[in-house]
């Protein structure tokens, strides 16, 4: 198993904190940049992409810690998922990740914001 390192910044290192930030600079867009507001289309776009990355999130989880392995992206695997939602992307919560943000910029209406989805999908691949 791979050595936690001893930097303040490892927790930096980890996807769901970067989605934290990354969500927090959507909202702060959303407030103090708004654009249009009330978009029923958005709206419903918005819900089905958070309930869908939630779900992949939720499920590719559960499917790891059935195999008893890490969800930890820096530690080492005991296990090589391939199947069920694994066999379908290689990375369902990075995955999850991505549509949850992309959701919440949506219903948000802070479609300046939405040039952060690439960033973040970037940034957590790395």
């Amino acid at each position: 198993m791979t050595r936690p390192s001893r930097s303040p910044f490892t927790l930096l290192d980890i996807p769901p904190v970067w989605l934290v930030i990354f969500i927090a600079l959507g909202a702060l867009q959303a407030r103090y940049v708004p654009l249009i507001e009330g978009n029923p289309l958005t709206d419903f776009l918005g819900l089905i992409a958070i309930i869908t990355g939630l779900f992949l999130i939720f499920v590719a989880a559960a499917q790891l810690f059935v195999h008893r392995t890490t969800v930890i992206p820096r530690q080492r695997p005991t296990t090589l998922v391939v199947h069920g939602i694994f066999g379908l992307t290689r990375n369902p919560i990075y995955l999850g990740d991505t549509l949850v943000l992309t959701g919440l910029i949506l219903r948000w209406d802070a479609f300046l914001s939405l040039v952060l989805v690439p960033l973040f999908m970037t940034l957590i691949q790395r």
